[in-house]
C-alpha cells in the first residue's frame, strides 16, 4: 500500500514560487512520460486497476518502470493505493508502448501478476501524459513537485509519501501557510485527470478512485 499526501497548486506563479523556496533543497528532476494499458476486454479497469509503464527521459541512463495500481482512493489529500512496481529493461518498454500486443511477451514480475491475477491474455494502450518532477529532501521527508503536461491543460501538485500522512500534512501546510502558497488538497489521481480529459476544477465529488 502506498500512501502519499497529494497537495493541488493552483497554477504556474504558485509552482514557480515553490521551486524558488525549495530550492536549496534540491536533489534531482526526472523527465517523465506515463504510458497507461488495460488488459483487451477491460479486464483491470473493471477491477479498478491499471498497467503502467514510466520512461525516465531527457537523461544519458533511460530507464522504464513497469507499475501495477489498484483499488486508488483519495480522501483529505491523502492518495491510498495498492502499487506493485519493477524497473524493466527500456529498450523493451518502448518496444511495448510502440505496440502492446508485446507486452505479453515481457519477462516481468509484475506483468506476470497482471496476467495471472486479473486475467490478461491481451493489451490494449489507452496513452498518456508527460511529467516534470522536482525532487526534494526538506524536513527530514522526500518533496515531490510535479508538473503535468495534459493536452487539455497543465497541473501542478505536490507529493510527498509517508506512514504518518496526517503529520506530514500539516507540516506541509503550514510550510504553504508561512510563505503564501496557495493550495488545495488534491481529489483525483493524475490517471483519473487523464481519462476524463479536464482538470479537477470541473470535477464535483470528494472521493476518488482509479
Amino acid at each position: 500500500m502506498e500512501i502519499e499526501v497529494k497537495l493541488r497548486l493552483p497554477n504556474k506563479a504558485s509552482y514557480q514560487k515553490l521551486l524558488s523556496l525549495l530550492s536549496p533543497f534540491h536533489v534531482i528532476s526526472h523527465h517523465q512520460h506515463n504510458t497507461f494499458f488495460d488488459g483487451s476486454a477491460s479486464e483491470l479497469s473493471l477491477r479498478r486497476a491499471i498497467f503502467r509503464l514510466r520512461f525516465h527521459e531527457q537523461t544519458h541512463l533511460p530507464k522504464c518502470f513497469a507499475c501495477l495500481k489498484a483499488k486508488a482512493i483519495i480522501i483529505n489529500g491523502v492518495s491510498r493505493v495498492e502499487e506493485d512496481e519493477e524497473e524493466v529493461d527500456p529498450n523493451i518498454g518502448r518496444a511495448c508502448f510502440e505496440d502492446p500486443g508485446k507486452l505479453t511477451e515481457m519477462d516481468s514480475r509484475v506483468l506476470r501478476r497482471v496476467k495471472e491475477e486479473f486475467g490478461v491474455s491481451g493489451f490494449v494502450g489507452l496513452g498518456g501524459f508527460k511529467n516534470v518532477r522536482n525532487v526534494y529532501e526538506w524536513n527530514e521527508v522526500k518533496l515531490e513537485v510535479d508538473e503535468t503536461k495534459y493536452e487539455f491543460g497543465d497541473l501542478y501538485e505536490v507529493e510527498c509519501e509517508s506512514v504518518e500522512p496526517e503529520r506530514v500534512k500539516g507540516m506541509i501546510e503550514e510550510f504553504f501557510k508561512e510563505n503564501g502558497i496557495d493550495h488545495s488538497d488534491s481529489v483525483v489521481s493524475k490517471f483519473a485527470i487523464f481519462r476524463a480529459g479536464n482538470l479537477p476544477s470541473y470535477f464535483d465529488f470528494h472521493n476518488a478512485l482509479i
